[in-house]
């Protein structure tokens, strides 16, 4: 395996690594969505089902916000993080739950305000799916505090590499909502509001759960007013909005579809369609985790300046999690029959065939749109903002909404499945249309189609990667790190120290992280020659070890223990360790 394979090999498991736990926190409002639709389905009747297809514009727009603060704070932590400014990273995170709570007020507020006055006639004129809506909307307004909130501190919590503590709140929070939606729908008979409330109350109890890691004090992050600046909240809503817009593009799509539905197929086509995509969402949930997981290793290559980093995030996107996309949506069109008999059991039934078609051909959209979406990610990490506009209003609502009106004439529902297709095939063709007209020639690798600028961190005759994985390729590194000082014109002492401080400090992790698990594990090091310092980044993906604390110890029996990192602390001009999404990493600079 060459070295370039070898660095990407550990992206590659980190990338794995955080993609379960990724998925597992996006699932749970998706499994809220299945578990309303079947106990509405089965336990009230449609106009519950109408209600909660109704409903779903309004959480789509609430969760687009909510999306400008997770994605926004989340790439400006992550920049923070790989330039080591821990104090910023600090005062996103004060900023983001305070904005949090006051959007959840205000949001409350309207709906609350909307229900009770009968607004929600725009939505609903049949007066009684209008009541079943009103009822259902009443319940949701208990969990929205807890639901946002939930969703920025989960991912907080990817950042500081405690993805466990979410993953425990998430799987309670399933179970708890599958046993109060059978308490109120079914045993108590509460209809839509019940069927509400249930999700709301265990959104409350997974908020808790969470909660309590940042109460413990353990947490690197807290919530503190200090420092805390107005011009940081435009900083966030401006670097997440481009990515959150498409949520909001999405929720006009909504009411644009079901505006369609309803005049061309009718009430039943809404209900197949609503049907459907509960179980959907929770599938789309593996590309979310995908584009979380890119966000933040994209957010702290670009804090880093690392290119060829940036660069194995696309591909993995791309060669790995493209393919993984396929697979599990041919799974999905063999499983459409079973799936619709969830719902709907009888043959004869127009709902029963068109739920049937929709299993059928929306998951060949899926990955398509593994393509978008990471592209989307990449363009707003980057601030490249016509790229990201141009596919959210493409992706988020032209597209759909256009193809729909186009084809449920001719097609029925099943013209607003296929127009799905019709969008991610425009959407890629986008891409390399973007890349071919601002590079002015046909792109012919990642880089290239990703348009990386030229000046984007350093040259490669200015830096040099090394992959150690074994004690005896750590020999090898003192030499090549000193030849590359030589061949950038760097004095002979800095050349010298840089090579020793290096050999010195991959061994330690060799001989003392590799050993204390069965994983294969490997250092990823890398030199930069940069404003006339030198700049030495190790990274591992062993249990995280801070040289700080050992290079504070003496051993009285040995005093010769931890003599090496002594000597790398007192003569580097500046070293700062942090352990990011679970890989330790140190940078030295001489």
């Amino acid at each position: 395996m060459s070295k370039k394979e070898s660095g990407l090999k550990l992206l590659t498991r980190l990338f794995f690594r955080l993609l379960p736990a990724q998925i597992m926190l996006l699932v749970i409002s998706a499994v809220n969505d299945i578990i309303s639709s079947l106990f509405a389905s089965n336990y009230i009747g449609a106009e519950a089902m109408s209600a909660v297809g109704l409903y779903a514009p309004i959480n789509t727009f609430i969760l687009a916000v909510s999306l400008i603060f997770v994605s926004g704070s989340q790439i400006l932590c992550g920049k923070y993080m790989g330039r080591n400014e821990i104090e910023n990273t600090q005062r996103i995170f004060s900023v983001n739950l305070l904005m949090v709570i006051g959007f959840s007020g205000i949001t409350i507020a309207i709906l609350l305000l909307g229900s009770l006055t009968e607004l929600t006639r725009i939505l609903a004129p049949d007066a009684v799916v209008r009541e079943a809506l009103n009822r259902y909307i009443l319940g949701k307004l208990i969990g929205i505090l807890p639901l946002l909130l939930g969703q920025q501190i989960t991912a907080f919590l990817s950042l500081e590499n405690r993805t466990k503590i979410a993953t425990i709140a998430s799987v309670v929070f399933m179970i708890i909502n599958l046993a109060l939606n059978f308490l109120f729908v079914s045993v108590l008979k509460m209809g839509e509001f019940g069927l509400a409330l249930a999700p709301s109350a265990g959104m409350w109890i997974f908020l808790a759960i969470e909660l309590q890691y940042y109460f413990s004090g353990k947490s690197m992050l807290k919530l503190s007013t200090t420092g805390v600046r107005i011009r940081d909240t435009w900083d966030i809503i401006k670097t997440g909005f481009p990515g959150a817009i498409n949520n909001g593009y999405q929720a006009v799509r909504g009411f644009i579809i079901n505006a369609l539905i309803i005049q061309f197929v009718g009430s039943v086509g809404l209900s197949a369609f609503a049907a459907s995509d509960s179980v959907l969402q929770i599938i789309w949930r593996i590309p979310g985790g995908m584009l979380a997981v890119s966000r933040m290793l994209m957010s702290i290559s670009i804090g880093e300046e690392d290119r060829k980093s940036l660069a194995d995030v696309m591909r993995i996107a791309l060669f790995k999690c493209v393919p993984l996309m396929a697979c599990i949506s041919a799974v999905l069109i063999a499983l459409a029959v079973p799936l619709t008999r969830l719902f709907f059991r009888d043959p004869t039934d127009p709902v029963y065939e068109m739920t049937i078609m929709a299993f059928r051909i929306l998951p060949l959209c899926m990955p398509l749109s593994v393509i978008c979406m990471q592209f989307s990610c990449y363009a707003q990490a980057s601030g490249k903002h016509l790229l990201i506009h141009l596919l959210s209003l493409l992706d988020g609502l032209v597209c759909v909404a256009g193809f729909s009106a186009i084809l449920i004439r001719p097609m029925g529902i099943n013209g607003v499945y296929v127009s799905n297709i019709c969008n991610g095939i425009i959407c890629a063709l986008v891409i390399v249309l973007y890349s071919w007209i601002v590079r002015k020639a046909f792109p012919r690798n990642i880089e290239q189609l990703m348009v990386i600028p030229d000046d984007f961190g350093v040259p490669e005759d200015a830096r040099i990667d090394i992959t150690v994985r074994n004690i005896d390729e750590v020999m090898t590194v003192s030499q090549q790190v000193i030849d590359f000082c030589h061949r950038r014109g760097i004095d002979g002492r800095t050349a010298y120290f840089s090579g020793l401080f290096l050999e010195e400090m991959a061994a330690n992790v060799v001989e003392h992280g590799f050993n204390k698990d069965n994983k294969s594990h490997s250092v990823d090091i890398r030199v930069v020659h940069k404003n006339d310092d030198v700049i030495l980044r190790i990274k591992d993906d062993c249990i995280p070890f801070d040289p700080a604390e050992r290079q504070e110890f003496t051993d009285p029996k040995d005093r010769a223990r931890g003599a090496g990192i002594r000597m790398v602390y007192k003569g580097a001009k500046d070293i700062k360790y942090q352990n990011i999404l679970g890989l330790n990493v140190l940078t030295i600079r001489l």
